[in-house]
């Protein structure tokens, strides 16, 4: 039987390159299970991915990531292009978009506006022009973001993973049931009809010279603008600044007004209720990410991704959602008397 190794050098030598040696180099794979290399010699490189189809729904996940990728990549969204591939084993040979990820140059950059702009213009590029001749059937989790996902595994999430997971809160939480529905039906009544990346996040975004690059697309499925431009703005791992924000938010409805004029009132009324759904989300990840499979390096994101979701439920200052905002708060005032930002978390 052929193995991983047998497959990428049945590539290599079907392909022209002069020189057949490659250096292997695996990538770190932050919360997928999925195992990642980078091979490389004196031409170039390009990437391996490895997703056997033997746990869970790896083999619909990676027939998402085969024909979503495909379709991205038809429309001009810039995606890897795929060398080669085997569904039977789950082995996917590609172009390689990038050693460095847009959270390392929005860190290190003292201005980094220029480059989120082009972030931005790329974001509005997929989802209006992602969701033609896109089909939901491709989708390996639901074809569309709606109430169930966001009760199941953003709110849900949330409670299980993060406030009765990770904090350990034992007394009753049922008052938040009321919160999370009215949460969910104000962030359903936006338009659904374009595409959604549903992790549009600076690890999930590759800068190689001049190009931007996005990276694990499989999770996608047509749902509202707002979601995504949220993950960008709010994503943990940068903790952009709040004029940035502001910059980049006016930014995207300048430019999204262009396209579809006269959206921007739509789009901003349902913004904060997307937004709040994405940071419970981005909590109930980390959470189980640390707490259920030991990656105890999401802990780090999880008080700014607290000081996010603080803020958004403060600035909206909807009624219904006041027994989720107490709560947020009371658990920020632990946080605050707390000797060091971990030990809130592992007391």
């Amino acid at each position: 039987m052929m193995d991983l190794e047998e497959f990428v050098r049945s590539y290599i030598d079907d392909a022209s390159i002069d020189t057949k040696e490659f250096q292997w180099t695996r990538l770190p794979g932050d919360g997928s299970r999925r195992t990642f290399y980078r091979l490389s010699n004196n031409q170039g490189t390009f990437i391996v991915m490895a997703n056997p189809p033997v746990q869970g729904n790896a083999e619909e996940e990676n027939i998402s990531y085969l024909k979503i990728g495909k379709h991205l990549y038809s429309k001009g969204v810039p995606v890897a292009c795929f060398y080669r591939y085997d569904l039977d084993h789950g082995w996917f040979i590609m172009e390689d978009l990038g050693q460095e990820h847009l959270q390392e140059v929005a860190i290190s950059s003292n201005d980094c506006i220029g480059i989120y702009k082009r972030v931005v213009e790329l974001l509005i590029k997929m989802q209006l022009e992602g969701r033609e001749d896109f089909n939901p059937e491709w989708c390996y989790q639901t074809g569309r973001y709606d109430r169930s996902v966001m009760e199941r595994f953003e709110s849900g999430y949330f409670l299980t993973y993060f406030l009765k997971g990770l904090l350990g809160l034992k007394h009753d939480l049922s008052g938040l049931r009321r919160s999370f529905e009215h949460l969910a039906q104000r962030a359903s009544l936006a338009d659904s009809n374009f595409f959604l990346h549903r992790d549009f996040q600076s690890r999930n975004l590759t800068i190689k010279g001049d190009r931007i690059g996005v990276v694990d697309w499989q999770g996608g499925r047509l749902g509202p603008l707002q979601y995504d431009l949220a993950s960008l703005l709010i994503d943990p791992y940068v903790g952009l600044k709040a004029e940035h924000t502001m910059v980049l938010y006016d930014y995207y409805l300048k430019l999204l007004e262009k396209r579809l004029p006269g959206v921007s009132g739509s789009f901003t009324s349902h913004y904060p209720y997307l937004a709040i759904q994405r940071n419970l989300q981005i909590l109930g990840a980390f959470s189980y990410l640390s707490k259920i499979q030991g990656k105890n390096r999401f802990l780090a994101y999880v008080s700014p991704a607290l000081r996010s979701l603080k803020g958004l439920l403060e600035q909206l200052d909807d009624p219904e959602l006041s027994p989720l905002k107490k709560l947020i708060r009371k658990v920020q005032e632990k946080e605050r008397s707390a000797t060091s930002s971990m030990a809130w978390l592992l007391s």
